[in-house]
């Protein structure tokens, strides 16, 4: 996989439903120091997800970045972002350094995903945003 070009815009398409990934998201956009980082709800924007599902990525696996032509993805995508920021925001400013690394974004990413996981099941949101959820009641 080539790398991505530092200088292209960057997008972050994040689980709006995560707890987790949404105070990630809103930090890394206002406060992590990487100019012009643009964030979007993909929970909350289906057509942006039926996007990436035409290139075989799905939102339920972990969130995106979207630099130029490359699309990075869960371990791939938090790391890119760690190694660039310049963080003003305590909560990051553990993180970036943490995440910063290719090994340690992998072997960490698995847990942020658990911890996702369980974030929405408390929150009563399926992992995958396509996912229909049965309403409490509803006949069959």
């Amino acid at each position: 996989m080539k790398v991505a070009n530092p200088q292209a815009k960057a997008v972050l398409v994040f689980d709006g439903g995560c707890p987790f990934c949404r105070h990630f998201a809103e930090l890394s956009e206002l406060r992590s120091g990487i100019a012009g980082l643009e964030i979007r709800d993909g929970r909350a924007d289906a057509e942006l997800r039926r996007q990436l599902q035409q290139g075989g990525l799905h939102l339920r696996d972990g969130a995106f970045l979207i630099v130029g032509d490359q699309q990075l993805h869960g371990a791939a995508a938090i790391q890119w972002l760690c190694a660039r920021m310049a963080p003003s925001a305590s909560l990051l400013q553990l993180l970036a350094p943490l995440l910063a690394s290719p090994a340690r974004a992998r072997r960490l990413y698995p847990l942020l995903l658990l911890a996702r996981r369980v974030a929405l099941g408390l929150g009563g949101l399926p992992a995958d945003p396509d996912q229909l959820v049965p309403r409490p009641g509803a006949g069959a």
